[in-house]
């Protein structure tokens, strides 16, 4: 009988990794397959991308779950690739062909191209397409559409802020989109192709950045699988990376301790929607019994009518952890 090595504990980890993800893995196979390189406790995506889209998939470890939604709710970018001329029963290459239609150049030329973009940039309706993931009853509703099953969908409103056109040969079009969060881009390319009386659908799809956050650092599970697990840390980015455009406020110690028990304070600031609030761990909890006065991330909040409210709160041990581990360096802006 072989034996088996022994499994590797698992670590408490606190951060974010870029993942640059591969075709033809689903968002959580390759959030599982990265999560046993990193023998993390504790990790979550932000965001589904179908197993035919690459690109940028932000996975939170830790301490950073708690700030997964920041990036569900952020705008998106994506580079698509429509097949003009040809309709699928998905809308992607994935499904049977519907139709082969003509592409008129008379209606499919630049300016043609250019206003199609334009008329489906701004604030758009959109009908959720059958082969996705929503669910009805609590079923997804692709899986109706296997079964041939068609279920009525309510009209969603979501915001196309730009539509470039990166490259364009014979009937594959490629475009730069910049949306609002729950865009289907293949409802998008569907209805540029009906714009163009041709039709179209999806053959390529990456997605190049979520709010602030690009594919510049990202890195690939082949890159990931090949290092050495000093190495993969590396890849580690602060757990406060997806707020990196909120407005910090630092506390003192006194502070701090009253924030992290939930606790509101009066301040000066102006009101905001959403800060990251940062602090030095209060003595008392310091693993070294040392004073530890780097300010850390201690959560989110929002400020109204003079006072600062915990939206979101870490806890001491996840503050303990975020010190143990290497922090980038930042330009502190104290509430004085």
């Amino acid at each position: 009988m072989v034996s088996r090595p022994p499994r590797q504990p698992r670590r408490q980890l606190h951060g974010v990794i870029l993942l640059d993800k591969p075709l033809g893995l689903s968002s959580n196979d390759a959030l599982q397959k990265v999560r046993r390189l990193m023998r993390a406790e504790k990790a979550g995506h932000t965001g589904t991308l179908d197993p035919l889209a690459t690109g940028l998939l932000p996975l939170c470890f830790g301490a950073a779950t708690k700030f997964s939604q920041v990036s569900l709710d952020a705008d998106k970018r994506y580079t698509a690739t429509l097949k003009l001329g040809v309709t699928t029963t998905t809308g992607d290459a994935e499904g049977d062909v519907l139709q082969t239609r003509e592409i008129d150049p008379n209606v499919v030329n630049r300016l043609g191209v250019e206003a199609a973009c334009s008329a489906f940039s701004g604030p758009i309706s959109q009908i959720p397409p059958m082969y996705s993931a929503l669910k009805h009853q609590g079923r997804a509703l692709y899986e109706y559409a296997r079964e041939g099953v068609e279920i009525e969908r309510a009209a969603r409103q979501v915001t196309i802020h730009a539509i470039d056109i990166v490259g364009w040969q014979a009937d594959v079009l490629e475009l730069d989109v910049r949306c609002s969060k729950g865009t289907y881009i293949r409802t998008l390319a569907q209805d540029i192709g009906e714009h163009l009386s041709c039709g179209a659908h999806l053959i390529g799809l990456r997605r190049s950045g979520s709010g602030d956050v690009g594919l510049s650092g990202a890195v690939t599970l082949d890159a990931l699988s090949a290092m050495s697990e000093t190495e993969r840390d590396t890849h580690l980015l602060p757990a406060d990376i997806l707020l990196s455009d909120w407005p910090e406020v630092v506390l003192t110690e006194p502070e701090t301790a009253r924030f992290l028990t939930g606790l509101r304070r009066r301040t000066h600031l102006a009101d905001a929607p959403q800060v990251r609030v940062y602090g030095p761990l209060p003595a008392s909890e310091s693993d070294l019994n040392s004073r530890e006065t780097k300010p850390v991330l201690l959560g989110s909040a929002h400020i109204k009518s003079g006072e600062l409210i915990p939206t979101r709160l870490l806890s001491l041990a996840e503050v303990q952890g975020l010190l143990m581990q290497t922090t980038r360096p930042r330009s502190l802006i104290s509430d004085q």
